[in-house]
């Protein structure tokens, strides 16, 4: 006589876990989705007037899934910043990139230290079998504080107790390493003021003003003063930038280098201390040689391969899409010799066409959306922008997950979710996550999308 093997008291499926724990709470507690909405709004998880995160369970990643995520986003930073010394260099590597003039002369000015980007951040698809980045944000990305702050909610709802009884829960102290990231690239430029005073500048009532005040509140109660300031609001006198009165030692950019060009007035103090060198500005404006769209064509483009090693040029295979910059040429896909503009025709059900330098979702068209007349439309467009670049992009598998929502306050019903991936990279190195959710074809806070914490878990093995 054989004996069934005792089943594991530990389930394998952490969503699963999680929503049967929530189930049982909700009719324990039915007022949780309007108390997780009060604690959003205190916490000012708002984008605009509307809370970040109408779900009811975070995102989990195994340390299996954190550890491919870490070695190929941690590459494609380092590539990142390889480009940009190279591109520096090389004026027909440079025009791939395809910036616009005075972006040129902003990214050419000497900036004092290495770095393009101290913070940067990859949108990714991560799948059990497949590992996809659709863009690099190298210039200041938003999310970092709001996303520890979630994850802190979600720490304290009643019914993380139950699930982490049965699996080890790890959140990332956003905050601290973005810190510590901004406080090295100060000393890289050569600032002895212990602690600097920072200002994180952009243009005041932006939507995410809200995590400004997040961080200005961390970044204090770990010793650095730290003010927000409009650029209008600074003032540079030849030797030193100051804002309100207070002498600036460090600027934490959010103003993004499209409206420093665009309100070339009202950013004229921090250009100018930043090119006199009076003032550690990160990202520094060389940052957006990485973050146009047009980087990953210059990645997948075998023209420049030799840039990258064998091992590199696998790992862009692996998990770069292929892309170009939107023209009448003749280019390669994946070796094999194409005529763009009639392969961007014919392989309407496989590909994107995005402007090379656009926030938010901003002119995105997928072709698997679209019909025959309206794509060639937006080729048309993209062949005729006066003002930018565009690219086209091969479709990459996406995630989607089922997600508790709150309808309404009080109820929730449950939600097919696309799921967009994004680690953040601080100095290059894997720091955490921001994970949005979207039911459409395109996940950002700014087209409507939602977001929910990242926890790493791991089952808890059973006591001896």
């Amino acid at each position: 006589m054989t004996t069934a093997p005792t089943p594991s008291i530990v389930p394998r499926n952490p969503a699963d876990d999680w929503t049967g724990i929530l189930k049982s709470t909700l009719l324990r507690i039915p007022t949780l989705p309007e108390d997780l909405f009060k604690r959003l709004s205190l916490a000012k998880l708002t984008f605009g007037d509307r809370v970040h995160c109408p779900f009811l369970r975070p995102f989990f990643l195994s340390p299996e899934d954190e550890e491919r995520v870490r070695s190929v986003s941690e590459t494609i930073a380092d590539l990142g910043e390889r480009v940009v010394t190279a591109a520096l260099e090389d004026k027909h590597l440079f025009a791939q990139f395809h910036l616009r003039p005075e972006e040129e002369r902003l990214a050419r000015l000497p900036v004092g230290y290495g770095r393009a980007s101290t913070a940067s951040r990859l949108d990714a698809f991560l799948l059990p079998d497949s590992l996809k980045f659709a863009e690099y944000n190298g210039e200041s990305p938003a999310g970092a504080g709001y996303a520890e702050t979630l994850a802190e909610i979600f720490r304290e709802l009643p019914v993380m107790a139950k699930f982490a009884a049965n699996w080890e829960v790890h959140t990332y102290p956003l905050s601290a390493k973005l810190l510590d990231a901004l406080m090295m690239s100060y000393v890289d430029w050569g600032g002895s003021a212990s602690p600097p005073q920072i200002a994180i500048v952009d243009w005041f009532g932006v939507p995410t003003w809200s995590e400004f005040e997040i961080l200005q509140a961390r970044f204090e109660k770990m010793g650095v003063p730290t003010l927000i300031a409009d650029p209008k609001e600074l003032r540079f006198d030849g030797t030193k930038l100051t804002a309100r009165g207070k002498k600036i030692d460090f600027v934490y950019r959010r103003v993004l280098i499209n409206d420093i060009v665009a309100k070339p007035d009202e950013c004229a103090a921090l250009v100018k201390a930043y090119a006199a060198n009076a003032v550690c500005v990160a990202n520094t404006f060389r940052c957006k040689i990485p973050h146009v769209k047009a980087f990953f064509a210059v990645l997948t483009d075998e023209q420049n391969g030799a840039l990258f090693s064998l091992d590199e040029r696998e790992l862009i295979r692996r998990h770069i899409p292929w892309t170009r910059i939107v023209a009448d040429v003749k280019t390669s896909h994946y070796g094999q010799p194409v005529e763009l503009l009639a392969y961007i025709s014919r392989e309407r059900e496989n590909l994107v066409l995005k402007p090379s330098d656009e926030y938010g979702g901003s002119g995105v068209t997928l072709g698997w959306e679209t019909d025959e007349s309206a794509w060639d439309t937006a080729i048309g467009r993209a062949l005729s922008a006066k003002d930018g670049a565009w690219i086209v992009q091969e479709r990459i598998p996406i995630r989607r997950e089922v997600f508790p929502y709150i309808a309404d306050i009080g109820k929730v019903d449950y939600r097919d979710m696309l799921v967009d991936f994004a680690p953040y990279l601080f100095r290059g190195k894997l720091a955490g996550f921001l994970t949005r959710l979207s039911a459409t074809g395109l996940a950002n806070v700014t087209s409507g999308g939602g977001q929910v914490p990242a926890f790493r878990v791991a089952p808890r093995t059973a006591n001896a």
